[in-house]
């Protein structure tokens, strides 16, 4: 069976722009939550969100392009940008047609979405800009990934909720698995960062206040934890079939070994132990990896108090008693919950943790939970060798997405 290795790594965040940045900040333990400067939102009962501080179309898009272009696509492109960059690959004419892009995104274009319907409703125009449907469609970023770059194999777009980039990742890992392709860039990409799509969040009930302090709002498997806090960014990977990477000579930065996918059949908002479990399970069989050669978890870790909670009982029902020997942690309680885009920025986290032997902490964490009692990472990252790790993306409507992730000697 030809094996998939991770050459290229991308993310555009509220804790770095680039991969290095990105992941020094979560090992410092530093919070990209801050006050919403996106629009007034003075009227809101939340008003903190993890955003990309200070970004400027104009550094990286001429005028002219960002008319085509919602900020979620912009994020995408920046990403991809980097993890094609940071592979040092060369795409020949005669490989395109086995070049793919597989791209997640939980909202799609929502800031194109909530300008169209305010200038619609509000200001009552009767023609919208004529690109709005270019700019809203979720498959936006895939396809503009693939003029980019030149991609000319599979091509999908994914829309699951918080596990749409997990979902992507695994799409484009059996797509060169089972052998429609040789390369693939795949992630996820959100922008929700809007008014409208805040209003939505608030009516939910499950977001974190922190307006004091927000830096501190998001505070995963805590006991004082008090919900969720939406961010925004990308994450890319550039996958490889191993023997067209080593002929190459390509950086290898981990190999993903296995992915599990599973339904919760059960309720379209809360989480249940049986889908997430049986999603690491297939994880596991596929990559042929025991329970006990996981040595770091990269949790779903909302900060929710029933997510935190259940995916506790998720891990112990998998791993049983080697579930107290585990690290685990939730990079959300730093660049916040991403929306489709989350899984991806995650993953990058946790390709980098196995690569560099260094576990990226819970911010936040102030006191033990009874029913979150594993542990956490708390506060400080760790130095730790890990031979596989696993990544979890569990989402709204039941669907789950895990990625295994093994060091690559």
């Amino acid at each position: 069976m030809r094996r998939v290795v991770i050459t290229g790594l991308g993310v555009f965040s509220s804790t770095g722009r680039n991969r290095d940045s990105f992941f020094e900040n979560l090992v410092q333990g530093r919070s990209g939550v801050r006050p919403i400067t996106q629009f007034d939102s003075s009227s809101l009962s939340i008003r903190i969100a993890a955003e990309v501080a200070d970004y400027n179309p104009d550094d990286y898009f001429p005028s002219k392009r960002q008319d085509m272009l919602d900020k979620f696509t912009q994020f995408a492109l920046i990403a991809a940008g980097e993890a094609m960059e940071s592979s040092g690959i060369t795409v020949r004419d005669e490989e395109r047609c086995r070049f793919g892009v597989v791209m997640g995104s939980g909202m799609g274009g929502a800031g194109s979405y909530d300008a169209g319907y305010h200038n619609l409703y509000a200001k009552q125009v009767t023609r919208l800009h004529p690109f709005t449907i270019p700019r809203i469609m979720h498959n936006a970023a895939t396809s503009h990934i693939c003029m980019e770059f030149g991609a000319q194999g599979p091509a999908l777009a994914t829309a699951t909720a918080c596990s749409s980039s997990g979902h992507a990742i695994s799409e484009a890992f059996h797509l060169i698995k089972f052998g429609l392709a040789d390369i693939m860039l795949a992630g996820g990409a959100d922008a929700p960062i809007t008014y409208g799509v805040m209003r939505c969040w608030e009516a939910v009930r499950v977001l974190a206040s922190g307006n004091g302090n927000p830096a501190t709002a998001c505070r995963p498997f805590s006991a004082d934890r008090k919900g969720m806090v939406i961010g925004e960014g990308s994450g890319v990977l550039l996958l490889e079939e191993l023997e067209h990477a080593l002929k190459r000579d390509a950086p290898i930065y981990g190999e993903l070994a296995g992915c599990g996918m599973s339904s919760d059949a059960s309720h379209i908002t809360q989480p249940s132990v049986d889908g997430p479990v049986r999603a690491i399970r297939m994880a596991l069989d596929e990559a042929g990896v025991p329970p006990e050669e996981i040595d770091y978890i990269n949790a779903h870790g909302t900060g929710t108090r029933l997510n935190d909670s259940t995916e506790t009982q998720v891990i112990k029902e998998v791993f049983k008693d080697y579930a107290r020997k585990l690290a685990i942690s939730s990079t959300k309680s730093m660049h916040g919950h991403a929306m489709g885009a989350t899984g991806a920025i995650e993953f990058v986290a946790t390709v980098m943790a196995v690569k560099h032997g260094v576990i990226p902490p819970t911010a936040n964490y102030t006191e033990q939970d009874p029913e979150c009692d594993l542990d956490y990472v708390p506060n400080e990252a760790r130095g730790k060798p890990i031979r596989a790790a696993l990544s979890n993306s569990f989402a709204f409507g039941g669907l789950n997405a895990v990625l295994l992730v093994r060091h690559w000697n």
